[in-house]
């Protein structure tokens, strides 16, 4: 599992921009949008540029020549959303859906993308990358993650406006929020106004209704 916590910068339908770690490589895939009316409006791998934006930013190493073919693209749709159905049901401690199983398990066993180490010493990436390449390195880190030491720590943003869904990789494994510059504000900011109003409520008392004439 890839698990280098760069994260991945968003910007929300509000206009907000902020750093979201999803914690896997597998689950960053999902931000690409998906199935469903809420996933659905963020879609992006409706065009081959959609997946190369997403590879140049997501965090496999920089320097990634990708070819992407129209098959390729569909089928890192079919994998992507198969993948929101597995994590989805891990993180609400349901059984997978043996289809979805099916479509992961599938593109893992294909060959995936090869790392090397260039002059410089750098890591670089072996020639003829394609979709399919890149597909299969995405499944595998999903069979990693959830079968690994973080499939109990997938989870999904506790904000009741928010389907976000990441691994938390933290130390003490507390992580609530898909970011607390968005979701973990909003809340400290709703929980401080909450708490003004109780303390207001305790000073003044409760207003009383007006009587009826």
């Amino acid at each position: 599992m890839t698990l280098a916590a760069t994260g991945m910068t968003l910007r929300h339908r509000d206009g907000q921009v902020f750093r979201f770690d999803a914690g896997a490589l597998s689950l960053e895939l999902l931000l690409t949008g998906g199935p469903g009316p809420v996933a659905a409006r963020y879609e992006v791998l409706d065009r081959a540029d959609g997946l190369l934006d997403w590879a140049r930013d997501c965090r496999l190493a920089p320097g990634l020549d990708l070819t992407v073919t129209d098959g390729e693209l569909a089928a890192v749709r079919e994998v992507r959303d198969a993948l929101w159905g597995l994590a989805l049901a891990r993180a609400r401690g349901a059984a997978p859906d043996p289809r979805e199983l099916a479509v992961v398990n599938a593109a893992a066993a294909e060959p995936p993308l090869v790392a090397l180490i260039a002059a410089d010493g750098t890591r670089a990436w072996a020639p003829g990358a394609t979709g399919a390449r890149l597909l299969a390195t995405v499944a595998r880190d999903a069979v990693e993650l959830l079968t690994g030491p973080y499939a109990d720590r997938v989870r999904v943003c506790g904000a009741d406006d928010c389907a976000l869904v990441f691994a938390d990789t933290s130390r003490p494994g507390r992580r609530r929020w898909c970011s607390m510059d968005r979701c973990g504000n909003r809340h400290k900011v709703r929980a401080h106004r909450a708490a003004r109003e109780r303390d207001d409520v305790g000073r003044f008392g409760t207003p009383e209704a007006p009587s009826a004439s």
